[in-house]
């Protein structure tokens, strides 16, 4: 029996894994908000529906029939009076949770962030630290992830949580930034990131559908965290260009994107999708997964 992959939100990530899926015979379905590029995916084979903020799809039992794979890749909905304030919800569980709860899935997953953990002054966390978002992103990402357990202890949902890094990967990199000459070299001391190419994204899901363990939490990243501008210097050295000149972080002038993202620093350990998935990251450091993205471009 074909399996089927249904995506609340095909997006960078989500279309890794489901390309890599269709090479092997999966169906692959899923949502978008823009018809243009639910178009697209009909072309390349995917069964695409719309869907998105104040949309839900239009007849989620044919859209849901044959699903045996659920990832919710959607962000989560902005609040009443269309801002980031913390009072969001997610889309899917908001308009398809009954839907969903009555499927005979597999496997079912959800795509959150590392954000949940809050701001731990450079200090390591792990899927067993305490939730302490500390922005409004990270609490919607909390609140989505507890609805989507309640769906595993009241229904049986094989729901597993995914708490992404920054996620990176071709067209979508500081060597893309250097080339299109838009990279910036930011520096804020004592600050670290972790983050994760899209890849080993897809390898982590991949891994966990393989070993399902209903309700478990995994972190998806690399392993080491570091400073984005080491990165971006880094990435410069490899095409042979000099980095960006250095920019002190000034909150005073930075976007509101840019300071949710500066406004914490943590490390974040991934022992368990090692230990509980098998999982071996092609890319287990930036250097890796600059080095393939120049080889790549050539």
């Amino acid at each position: 029996m074909t399996r089927k992959l249904f995506v609340f939100g095909l997006g960078y990530s989500a279309l890794t894994l489901a390309r890599s899926l269709m090479a092997e015979g999966w169906r692959v379905a899923g949502t978008t908000r823009d018809p243009a590029k639910a178009a697209a995916l009909r072309e390349a084979g995917i069964e695409a529906h719309l869907f998105g903020p104040g949309r839900p799809l239009d007849d989620p039992a044919a859209a849901l029939a044959g699903t045996s794979h659920l990832l919710d890749s959607a962000p989560p909905e902005p609040g009443p009076d269309g801002t980031r304030d913390g009072s969001g919800h997610d889309p899917v569980l908001a308009h398809h949770a009954d839907a969903i709860a009555a499927l005979p899935l597999t496997w079912a997953g959800y795509l959150s962030t590392t954000g949940v953990y809050g701001d731990t002054g450079g200090a390591w966390v792990d899927e067993d630290s305490p939730l302490r978002p500390g922005n409004a992103r990270g609490r919607e990402r909390v609140e989505a992830e507890a609805g989507w357990l309640a769906l595993w202890r009241e229904h049986g949902v094989p729901v597993h949580l995914f708490r992404l890094a920054g996620i990176y990967g071709p067209g979508r990199s500081p060597v893309d930034q250097l080339r299109a000459g838009t990279a910036r070299r930011i520096v804020k001391p004592g600050q670290v990131f972790s983050r994760i190419h899209v890849e080993d994204i897809a390898a982590v899901l991949r891994a966990s559908m393989e070993r399902p363990r209903p309700g478990t939490a995994y972190n998806v990243c690399d392993d080491e965290p570091t400073p984005a501008d080491e990165v971006m210097a880094y990435a410069a050295g490899l095409l042979g260009m000099e980095p960006p000149p250095a920019e002190p972080y000034d909150p005073a002038t930075a976007s509101p994107m840019q300071r949710s993202f500066y406004s914490e620093t943590r490390r974040v350990r991934n022992d368990r999708i090692r230990t509980d998935l098998g999982v071996r990251l092609s890319y287990p450091t930036y250097r890796e997964g600059m080095q393939a993205l120049v080889r790549s471009a050539g």
